[in-house]
């Protein structure tokens, strides 16, 4: 007689010889580590019902989890006001220009053409230094924890826009 019982991973039904029993195996269908039930008798173990209040939860907390995480990535300073004094020259750190470049290859992937045009024109000053600084995130084969949700296809793209936009080379 078989033992019949639910992977704990997939589900799937799974029948398995009596010598089995108490040792450990693979699920056929999704190849995950599982044990195998010792029983006598050849009645299916029947899995417990899912608790929808708990599948709602976590879904909740799942959605919140990634507002949050999107929030910080796009927490920022951006200097507010108007441009500095004439004649005052404007200094923005590689730190700052770095995060400017990140801001914007962001924009452009959820859409925000506006901001985006708005961080390209502070970029633009500072064109030889963001170019150094788009090549060594566009040549990195890891690339910055805040692009990492940003599809390749799509990075690429948008860093090739922004480097027509500050001026650089095609």
């Amino acid at each position: 007689m078989a033992i019949i019982f639910h992977c704990e991973h997939c589900g799937k039904k799974i029948e398995a010889a009596d010598a089995a029993g108490g040792k450990w195996g693979k699920c056929p269908a999704c190849h995950n580590k599982l044990y195998v039930p010792s029983m006598d008798t050849g009645e299916e173990l029947k899995l417990s019902p899912i608790d929808e209040t708990d599948v709602e939860r976590e879904h909740r907390l799942m959605a919140e989890t990634h507002k949050l995480t999107q929030d910080i990535l796009k927490e920022r300073e951006i200097p507010e006001g108007p441009a500095p004094l004439a004649g005052a020259v404007y200094q923005m750190s590689e730190k700052e220009l770095k995060q400017n470049i990140i801001m914007y290859l962001r924009q452009i992937m959820y859409g925000e053409l506006d901001e985006a045009e708005r961080i390209a024109a502070l970029i633009a000053p500072f064109s030889n230094q963001a170019l150094t600084i788009i090549d060594r995130i566009a040549l990195s084969e890891i690339p910055e924890p805040e692009l990492a949700d940003i599809p390749p296809q799509v990075l690429a793209g948008s860093i090739r826009t922004l480097r027509d936009k500050i001026g650089g080379p095609k």
